[in-house]
């Protein structure tokens, strides 16, 4: 039987935040992940969602933005506006 250890994750907004992040650039960065990737999307009451990442979520996410940074032309959206 498989049984999920994940007791939490944090919201983009929050993981923006702490990583001093454009919002929106981290938004284009995370399209690509998966629930394999650590990302997943919670929904409350009205039917939009929010994205949010598991611990190794916000590792690949991490991951992500130093390739991107490295190589920005692979975003088009960078630099952020």
């Amino acid at each position: 039987m498989h049984v999920n250890k994940v007791h939490h994750v944090t919201t983009i907004n929050r993981v923006a935040e702490d990583l001093g992040e454009d919002e929106d650039w981290l938004r284009d960065v995370a399209n690509e992940m998966d629930i394999e990737d650590g990302a997943i999307w919670v929904y409350g009451v009205g039917e939009h969602g929010i994205q949010a990442f598991t611990d190794f979520g916000i590792e690949n996410l991490i991951e992500l933005i130093r390739m991107y940074k490295e190589s920005p032309e692979l975003l088009k959206r960078w630099p952020p506006e």
